[in-house]
């Protein structure tokens, strides 16, 4: 069987455990909120904003391929 002051060391380790925690978690929610509030002002600057059409892109210009000459690469006997 443990001992009070074995007990009451372990209480305090969860207390600490628990206040470390909470501070978490309340950081997490204010998070959220941040991102839900971010979330909400995207959207509406979406709905208000008209899309712009895209710019045809211009058909690119055909190079002429240098041809390969035969004659350079046969051997000469």
């Amino acid at each position: 069987m443990a001992t009070v002051k074995q007990i009451q060391y372990r209480m305090g380790q969860a207390k600490k455990k628990l206040t470390k925690l909470n501070k978490e978690v309340n950081g997490a929610k204010n998070k959220v909120k941040t991102l839900e509030s971010q979330l909400k002002r995207a959207k509406a600057a979406a709905k208000t904003k008209p899309k712009k059409a895209k710019a045809k892109a211009r058909p690119k210009k055909k190079v002429a391929k240098k041809k390969k000459r035969a004659t350079a690469r046969r051997k000469k006997k």
